[in-house]
């Protein structure tokens, strides 16, 4: 079938299925199958964004010389800090921030993909802002807000400001390198985001000048770079089962997929946690040097922002080179209160400060096989992505966990999830070569998406965690409630709608009077190819309906944007 006739099918499922009509599971697959394969022409070149915790990465497509390249930032450097600091006089984004911390902690930000989308009251960033030498407060809704403090001026930050100003420094760097304008890009994901928190990115890309072609989650992003690369090995079998294993300095994935000669990658399972990874590692460091601070010298440094940011700088480095070598020193002069601190750090004393993280990754392994109903025995690669995959504990758990198979290290750690990323932008803007044009994802819902029912608030789950988007789902509830139903949407795993996420509510109203259980209520989930969920309801006997676009986390107004933008003057 011609493409003539392809869009002319599109155009009539189109008016034959307006929103208020149920679209059947067989032309549901016809359109998620075509809507990954067309592209659009954009202005400029498209680009591939890795935002992470500790540091971002930007990548495109270059026809020229046929293949991704990583941009280097104004410093050369082929990553760049995510970091964004204030000095009383300008903000500062990217490698000035992080070469200023240790004379200004206070005002420097780091860490902000764990507080993006995020809720103030969350344990997770409550528990991060004891380590935290900036200064987090409650903003409205539940909301963090970051604060900066210079002599009696005071400046205030949503998550979504400071990313976006990481977003828009990338950004700039990649218009110089290229030489052209720059308006589309892929940006990736933890594959553990919620529906919040990929929101607040699509936010943070908003403020930066940036439409979002696509929210890619970073293992899937890996495994494209990694599938792209294997495509052209002629040895290489038809399909692959490939595990990737993604650690990097704040959040950590893991994915199963089926890869494919022809280009096909298609998702089966999704795991991991946002708030694991190397920054987690370098904070049992720390916390073990202030306990024995405080052992040898009876005093407190845990409250001195100065000595706290040196001190994890240090722990940073140490932690690196144990990676090449069982024993290192951390020294610093004048530490505190004129008191310099140096002791010796071994591999063995970190292993062991870090056994209960290392053991849950080797959890999140498990669980993700088996959300996929794969034996590890039938995984083909076990690749390795981000830069805390690097320390050598890590790599001993995996190989022995996968009876010594070997590990996969052929694609760069750091630069691998903004390598897939650009490939990905390549596609979906109509450029690249055949093998990249002959690219199709498959991905999945990493969390599983419901709403409240009965008087005890269970968990009635419309759309089930590892399902393929995009999708839609829809499910018959009954009411014995009069005039007025609440619609509550959450995301998680458990039971019980308090232990999960609470992502959004709406009312139905104009139900007719009627005994119990007997008016129907139809409620449709609707995923689309960000992850992003849109829920409607229905009551049955009246066609009346109201749908709404889960925005807790993010989708601001107009006029909302146009605050923040005047807020950060960038």
């Amino acid at each position: 079938m011609g493409w003539t006739m392809e869009f002319l099918m599109l155009f009539i499922i189109s008016i034959c299925c307006p929103i208020d009509t149920f679209i059947t599971s067989r032309t549901l697959a016809y359109v998620q199958n075509k809507r990954f394969k067309m592209s659009r022409r954009v202005e400029g070149t498209a680009v591939g964004i890795d935002l992470g915790t500790t540091y971002s990465c930007v990548s495109a497509w270059f026809d020229k010389h046929d293949r991704v390249e990583i941009i280097p930032n104004e410093q050369g450097n082929k990553i760049t800090p995510s970091c964004v600091a204030w000095d009383g006089t300008e903000i500062l984004v990217g490698e000035g921030a992080k070469n200023q911390i240790n004379r200004n902690p206070r005002n420097t930000i780091f860490d902000v993909k764990r507080l993006i989308g995020s809720r103030f009251s969350d344990t997770g960033v409550q528990k991060d802002m004891e380590s935290w030498p900036f200064k987090v407060i409650e903003g409205c809704e539940d909301k963090p807000v970051i604060l900066f403090e210079h002599e009696s001026e005071e400046k205030k930050f949503s998550p979504e400001e400071i990313s976006s100003m990481i977003l828009k420094n990338l950004k700039e760097s990649a218009e110089a390198y290229l030489g052209t304008t720059v308006t589309d890009a892929v940006i990736t994901v933890p594959a553990y985001f919620n529906d919040n928190q990929r929101q607040a990115t699509k936010d943070a890309a908003t403020l930066a000048g940036l439409k979002v072609m696509r929210l890619l989650s970073e293992p899937t992003a890996a495994a494209i770079a990694y599938g792209v690369d294997k495509s052209a090995d002629r040895n290489c079998p038809k399909e692959k089962k490939v595990f990737i294993f993604d650690m990097g300095g704040g959040t950590f994935d893991v994915s199963l997929l089926k890869i494919s000669k022809v280009g096909k990658v298609k998702v089966k399972a999704v795991g991991g946690d946002t708030h694991l990874g190397g920054e987690d590692f370098d904070k049992a460091m720390v916390n073990h040097c202030v306990q024995e601070f405080k052992k040898r010298h009876k005093k407190d440094i845990s409250t001195n922002a100065r000595a706290m940011v040196r001190l994890k700088v240090a722990c940073e480095k140490a932690k690196r080179d144990l990676s090449s070598t069982s024993q290192t020193a951390i020294e610093i002069d004048s530490l505190y209160e004129g008191i310099d601190f140096s002791m010796k750090f071994t591999r063995a004393k970190f292993e062991e400060l870090n056994s209960g993280f290392f053991k849950k990754c080797i959890e999140h392994v498990e669980n993700c096989l088996r959300d996929g109903n794969m034996h590890k025995n039938n995984v083909d690669d076990v690749v390795m992505v981000g830069g805390s995959t690097r320390i050598p504990k890590v790599q001993q758990m995996l190989t022995e966990f996968f009876d010594l198979k070997p590990l996969c290290k052929s694609i760069n750690a750091d630069e691998a999830v903004a390598h897939g990323a650009a490939l990905l932008a390549a596609k979906l803007s109509g450029n690249g070569n055949e093998i990249v044009k002959d690219l199709v994802l498959l991905d999945v819902t990493p969390l599983s998406l419901g709403i409240s029912e009965g008087v005890d608030d269970n968990m009635s789950v419309l759309i089930p965690r590892n399902t393929p988007i995009p999708t839609i789902k829809e499910h018959i509830y009954f009411t014995g409630v009069d005039n007025q139903v609440r619609v509550r949407t959450y995301q998680g795993e458990s039971k019980k709608t308090k232990d999960n996420i609470f992502l959004d509510e709406f009312f139905l109203s104009g139900i007719p009077a009627a005994p119990a259980y007997q008016q129907k209520i139809k409620v449709w989930f609707n995923i689309d190819d960000n992850g992003i969920l849109n829920v409607s309801a229905e009551v049955v006997s009246t066609g009346k309906r109201r749908s709404v676009t889960i925005d807790k986390g993010g989708n601001l107004s107009k006029d909302e944007i146009e605050k923040m933008l005047s807020n950060i003057e960038l």
